[in-house]
């Protein structure tokens, strides 16, 4: 088996990332549960109704709950193989896979996945503050003229351009924080507001009239959307890496308990919203609910401010290890010195990316479903059970082997359909739609 390169072994409390400037490793485990929270729940809850329209109560209720037990053992799997290697912590799924794939091979593997959820997160996550800024301000004053959906999105990422600078994870745990607990917030509300709407006269929870091709690619799409709500696995070494270890007391067992924790706030967010927001709008309902809940105008509007929140904290932690790797590159390629320029230069430059993005591809259920397909589902659902099968290596036709094998099947089957479903729906919408509009 051929080691990571180098990982960073803990030797006091006081250690330093040697690149990254990071403080010690000193947080607990309620960090990991709102962190969690917030790279796990986020734009993707609201968009699962309208999955559910497409798969039906049955499917998509299975899928939900089968994707619920699957990345939880994942997630699992991911927090032990952080030291699966005594004296030695995969600081990075990078790292994880230089060890389970081989120093040349394991980059190649792992990196690109990574990079597609982290960069996939923050261009929907533009797109998602954006929409929801322009609703709130619609509701909250009816009488303002309206500004184009293009503005309200590069407002909102003019916010990052500023909140980017914040050096590393833990200065933004006041910011992940607030996201996790609006992230409650507005879904609470997401499924409350649904029960109280009620069903639509007439509502239908039959298959959409569609032909048979479109049918099956907007099903394909679902799929994605439903592992896109499914994130969290492809930043949860990097936050299991702020936990102190030690030989009593590693950082996996504070780790999976904050896990456990998220998984549960996971759990009551989205099972409701899923389930009422399809009951309440059926096969009708929009690709965000928020946006087809009216009344009470403050309860929603508030939920569209509470999501904007949510999302500033999310792309901040989705961001955080891509300004790392970004910042390693230009210091290593280029003899950049590090510093106040060099975060100036590389971060401002990615938001700007994401921004563009953003506001040039704003579909956001095609988005959910592409990104879902292409990026969560081998880093969530997947690449930890093959690393799992390539480093613990358990007993073959063992009920491990057997769950491991079980997760790659099922989890290579959602990327490529989600990702086939996702890709033809931005096509096809972006036919009838005007850019930058």
């Amino acid at each position: 088996m051929v080691s990571a390169s180098p990982p960073s072994k803990e030797v006091a409390s006081s250690e330093k990332w040697a690149e990254g400037g990071d403080p010690a490793r000193r947080a607990k485990w309620w960090y990991s549960t709102f962190h969690t929270v917030t790279a796990m729940i986020g734009a993707g809850v609201l968009s699962l109704p309208y999955a559910m329209a497409y798969l039906g109560w049955g499917p998509g209720t299975m899928v939900l709950l089968l994707s619920w037990c699957m990345t939880l053992n994942t997630m699992w799997q991911m927090i032990q193989l952080h030291e699966c290697v005594p004296g030695t912590r995969f600081d990075r799924y990078i790292d994880l896979g230089r060890h389970a794939f081989g120093p040349k091979l394991g980059p190649w593997i792992v990196l690109p996945q990574q990079l597609i959820v982290q960069v996939g997160c923050d261009i929907v996550y533009m797109v998602t503050g954006g929409k929801c800024l322009k609703k709130f301000m619609e509701m909250a004053c009816a009488n303002c003229t309206p500004i184009r959906q293009s503005y309200w999105i590069c407002i909102f990422g003019g916010i990052h351009f500023f909140l980017s600078q914040l050096p590393n994870f833990n200065s933004v745990a006041g910011v992940s924080l607030a996201a996790a607990i609006m992230s409650l917030s507005y879904s609470t509300i997401a499924w409350a507001g649904s029960l109280a709407h009620g069903r639509d006269p007439g509502v239908s929870y039959g298959y959409k009239n569609t032909s048979s091709a479109e049918f099956i690619f907007r099903v394909f799409n679902a799929l994605g959307v439903i592992s896109f709500a499914f994130a969290g696995h492809a930043v949860v070494l990097e936050i299991q890496a702020t936990i102190p270890s030690t030989p009593e007391k590693p950082s996996r067992i504070p780790m999976w308990k904050g896990a456990m924790g998220a998984y549960f706030i996971n759990a009551i967010c989205y099972f409701p919203v899923a389930l009422i927001g399809y009951w309440a709008f059926g096969q009708d309902v929009d690709d965000n609910v928020l946006m087809a809940l009216k009344r009470p105008a403050w309860l929603i509007a508030s939920a569209n401010l509470m999501v904007v929140v949510h999302v500033i904290g999310s792309y901040q932690v989705y961001a955080m290890p891509v300004f790392d790797m970004l910042e390693r590159f230009v210091v290593k390629r280029f003899n950049f010195p590090p510093g106040i320029v060099l975060r100036l230069v590389t971060r401002s430059a990615y938001v700007a990316f994401t921004l563009f993005v953003g506001v040039t591809f704003p579909f956001f259920g095609d988005l959910l479903g592409f990104f879902g397909g292409f990026g969560f589902a081998p880093t969530s659902y997947f690449l930890p059970s093959i690393m799992w099968l390539i480093i613990k290596k358990p007993r073959k036709f063992s009920i491990n082997w057997f769950v491991n094998w079980a997760s790659i099947v099922i989890g290579v089957f959602i990327m490529l359909a989600s990702t086939i479903g996702g890709l033809r729906n931005i096509v096809a919408d972006a036919s009838t739609y005007s850019f930058y509009t």
